[in-house]
């Protein structure tokens, strides 16, 4: 078993050779040296800006699928890393980034950066459940389940905001 922060230059051979590997490392920006989540979801603003185009049904179907998307990646990219949740598996961020970025599609551009923050801090802080869930859930799921839960709790926090602001 390898350390959790530092990729050796095998597992990044392995990350890198295979389509669940590049999904699941976010198209490489997974790969940074340091803040792999948050380089994760800046580059998870990309994909974004063309799904924010989408209808709500549309964009809900198109983060459901990167959700199940992100399972099998994620999976595959851990059993080759030889870690669960590695830190450079981020496409948990751009799932999790897409659902808290939800009540901005609609609002002022301010709005795409305070979802943003808000969605770091309920990934990092980890309240619970977010905390409950990512140390008790395995594999590819596991990967992904914590930071759809905390894209909902930014969600509901920046709607609200948003809201409260109206």
């Amino acid at each position: 078993m390898s350390d959790k922060k530092i990729l050796t230059p095998e597992q990044r051979g392995r990350l890198t050779s295979s389509l669940a590997g590049w999904i699941a490392c976010g198209f490489g920006s997974g790969l940074a040296p340091k803040a792999q989540g948050t380089f994760g979801s800046l580059a998870a603003l990309l994909p974004w800006l063309l799904l924010r185009q989408l209808p709500l049904p549309l964009y809900a179907l198109a983060a459901v699928l990167a959700f199940a998307l992100g399972v099998w990646a994620c999976n595959v990219a851990g059993r080759a890393l030889g870690v669960d949740d590695h830190r450079s598996l981020v496409w948990d961020e751009f799932v999790g980034q897409w659902i808290a970025l939800v009540p901005a599609l609609l609002a002022p551009w301010w709005a795409v950066l305070a979802g943003f923050a808000l969605f770091r801090l309920f990934d990092v802080g980890k309240p619970w459940p977010i905390g409950w869930l990512d140390r008790h859930l395995k594999g590819g799921l596991g990967v992904m389940v914590d930071d759809v839960v905390a894209g909902v709790f930014a969600a509901v926090v920046l709607g609200v905001g948003l809201a409260l602001l109206r």
